[in-house]
């Protein structure tokens, strides 16, 4: 299939529509606009692909997808038929890429295809998630419902998220700081030192040797410092692209000290809320399981909610199947007993949500608070040890002077 950017007159309204249509041949393309009652006025085959900068100007941000599927919603719920619904969002749609998108769902759309599956052909920009929702919704005839639960849970997700990333953002700030320090101790204060030295011709304790080593390798050799490190963050990133890659560092999450808690608290945060969201739309137990397995974004615990439901596919309580992993606490193993007896295990998914969501921003707090005694010990002793190196020659040097 071609894809036809067409400018249109609709022959109901007398408004002229600007949208993409997929057709075999162009032909094709205006045989199909006049069937839904369109008078094409120029139909232009679409170019394929991107250039390499429009793939990260075009990106689409967890706000433009929020905004989106609240508006559609919104004009679904007024009574607007689906395709005229998107039309509108192309227009007051700001983000390029998702205006293209818009209007590809647009000619699925009138090709005959479902939302759902409309939807389901761009996973780069719907998850699964969105597509059960979605789907459900269709279903149940109450899709402008199910689409303001998907914006809901994005942005809770998308809150969760950005507070994790604000608790590691000091750390990092004060490791390039640290750095900063050592680079220009090393090329500015260090050589000085040095030189000075030689012209007395006294020898230069062994901390300052080292320093004075590093400074000449780094002096000399910079560019295959950078070389190296290149090679190194490309080869770490490409490992971490990799199944082993992911897992390892899955693990490192659920294992490091001072910030285990922190993930875990996360995973079992977007279990729960991903369970009460699709449950209270009418998926399946075991569907809801398999797409929480995606939600959490840990192959260890995905792998754990994996094993559970197969056992509940075995007639096993879900209580009991998480209760059975390592990774998943007491807590959630109770409140979801609670849900299976009283017959609302989504409602007390979402508390338990709740109550993990809640704790997460205390641990953002704890965090930082315990890292940055750390950190600081660290800057403390890296600007110790340059500023040692320096003074101690120094000293040395008054000292022989007094003699």
């Amino acid at each position: 299939m071609r894809k036809f950017n067409y400018e249109a007159k609709d022959n109901k309204t007398s408004k002229v529509v600007k949208a993409v249509v997929q057709a075999e041949s162009e032909h094709e393309a205006a045989k199909l606009l006049v069937a839904q009652g369109f008078t094409p006025i120029d139909i232009q085959e679409t170019q394929s692909g991107e250039n390499f900068f429009a793939k990260f100007t075009g990106r689409i941000t967890t706000k433009d997808k929020v905004v989106f599927t609240r508006q559609l919603s919104t004009l679904i719920a007024a009574g607007l038929p689906l395709s005229q619904s998107l039309r509108t969002l192309v227009e007051q749609t700001s983000n390029r890429r998702l205006r293209g998108v818009t209007q590809e769902l647009i000619a699925s759309i009138e090709g005959g295809h479902t939302l759902h599956d409309s939807f389901a052909k761009h996973p780069e920009v719907f998850d699964k998630l969105f597509l059960a929702l979605v789907a459900a919704g269709e279903a149940s005839g109450t899709l402008d419902s199910s689409l303001q639960r998907v914006a809901a849970q994005q942005e809770k997700d998308a809150a969760i998220t950005g507070k994790i990333r604000g608790a590691m953002t000091y750390p990092l700030i004060v490791l390039v700081v640290i750095f900063g320090v050592m680079a220009f101790m090393l090329f500015t204060v260090v050589p000085q030192v040095e030189k000075l030295y030689k012209d007395l011709h006294q020898t230069l304790p062994w901390i300052t040797q080292v320093i004075v080593g590093l400074s000449e390798f780094g002096q000399h050799f910079w560019w295959l410092v950078l070389i190296v490190a290149a090679v190194a963050l490309y080869l770490l990133i490409q490992y971490l692209r990799t199944e082993a890659g992911i897992r390892t560092l899955d693990v490192l999450k659920l294992n490091t000290p001072i910030i285990k808690g922190l993930f875990g608290r996360l995973y079992m945060a977007r279990l729960n809320r991903t369970g009460e969201t699709l449950l209270d739309s009418g998926v399946s137990l075991l569907d809801m399981l398999a797409i929480a397995s995606e939600a959490v974004n840990n192959s260890v615990v995905s792998a754990e909610i994996l094993r559970a439901a197969e056992k509940v596919k075995g007639g096993k309580d879900l209580s009991a199947s998480l209760g059975a992993e390592p990774h998943v606490p007491e807590l959630v193993q109770q409140m979801i007993s609670i849900g299976e007896k009283s017959g609302r295990i989504d409602e007390m998914m979402g508390k338990t949500a709740k109550i993990y969501e809640d704790e997460l921003d205390g641990e953002v707090g704890t965090i930082s608070t315990a890292i940055e005694p750390v950190l600081m010990v660290v800057l403390a002793i890296v600007a110790g040890g340059m500023v040692a190196a320096i003074l101690l020659p120094i000293y040395s040097l008054v000292n022989t002077i007094q003699a």
